[in-house]
């Protein structure tokens, strides 16, 4: 036997040995070899990469990274690859926030990048705990292109300044844990939930009435949907206009205008929404909008966002109307 395949028998059953509970189709890279004792490593297990839920809330991520830095003109095709040194997470946060960070625009060196993500880090650190947001991702962890780590980060964001996307729900990932134990690597795999529900995820806001309606009567749901669809034609009846769906009706903004002018009775400028909203954008305008006349009308800030209403999400609906049914109701 040749010294070049004895070296690699030798690989062979060191990681054979190292590694006994390593997924197939699972590599371990060099530098985890070199990992300090007690110390681990986290990496993505492949099989999830083909997860088409995964893949999706990768392409949304990337879409909402590209809207939002369009006037950047920086282009990200891979998480990994293109958000690790620091450059686009610095962009996307000072662009989200409002806020200009004094870091230097371009860094080469692992320094250099390590001190920009340091200083990212913690600012975004800063708005996101006081609302209750655990911290799942670490300078070192972002650096090493740890794509777990770079997505809770994106997720995070882009749930606290509602961003205008629908991310996939409930998805889940494989993780291979290696960790580094008297010398020996062990490896395990974990599951990691990388999305909830898109309410759970905004659960940071106080829970109001109708939170406490569903969940201590949820056999009620059609009792409030019949009661808001008599309590809303009541109304948009005055105008020849019918409701039967609550969902789907509502969610281009143009009910939800038409029915704040009647129960406030003024005129809506039709110069102000778009009466036959085409577009998801001119229909979030539509939304946001109504919102603002409830604001005026002295109302909360509703708690649900306008694209949640536009993407027909029944419990945001519900929750906007059933909070003007409970403002309006004596209305004649």
């Amino acid at each position: 036997m040749d010294a070049d395949n004895m070296s690699d028998l030798h690989e062979e059953g060191k990681n054979a040995i190292n590694a006994p509970l390593l997924p197939s189709g699972t590599d371990i890279h060099p530098e985890d070899t070199l990992l300090e004792e007690n110390a681990e490593r986290i990496m993505l297990d492949p099989t999830s990469r083909e997860n088409p839920k995964f893949k999706d809330l990768l392409k949304v991520l990337i879409d909402w990274i590209n809207s939002e830095l369009e006037e950047e003109r920086i282009i990200v095709k891979d998480l990994e690859e293109d958000c690790y040194d620091g450059q686009v997470l610095q962009k996307l946060f000072e662009k989200l926030s409002g806020r200009k960070l004094n870091v230097a625009e371009v860094t080469q060196s692992e320094i250099g990048q390590k001190q920009k993500l340091q200083t990212v880090l913690e600012a975004v650190n800063d708005v996101l705990r006081p609302h209750g947001w655990t911290v799942e991702w670490s300078v070192d962890s972002i650096h090493s292109k740890n794509l777990v780590a770079i997505i809770y980060l994106l997720v995070a964001l882009a749930m606290h300044f509602q961003a205008p996307i629908r991310l996939p729900e409930h998805v889940s990932v494989q993780v291979v844990v290696v960790k580094k134990r008297e010398g020996i690597l062990q490896t395990a795999l974990m599951t990691k939930e990388l999305t909830s529900t898109t309410e759970m995820m905004m659960g940071r806001f106080e829970r109001d009435a109708f939170d406490t309606l569903l969940d201590h009567a949820p056999d009620k749901l059609n009792v409030v949907k019949t009661s808001l669809i008599t309590f809303v034609n009541k109304h948009l009846n005055k105008l020849n206009l019918e409701v039967t769906e609550l969902e789907s009706q509502f969610a281009d903004g143009v009910y939800l205008i038409l029915l704040m002018g009647l129960l406030e009775d003024y005129f809506v400028p039709l110069y102000n929404f778009f009466l036959t909203p085409e577009s998801f954008e001119q229909k979030v305008h539509n939304v946001a909008f109504a919102f603002e006349l409830m604001q005026e009308g002295g109302l909360k800030k509703p708690k649900a966002r306008p694209e949640d209403v536009v993407n027909l999400n029944l419990k945001s609906t519900l929750r906007v109307l059933y909070n003007l049914f409970t403002n309006y109701k004596t209305s004649v």
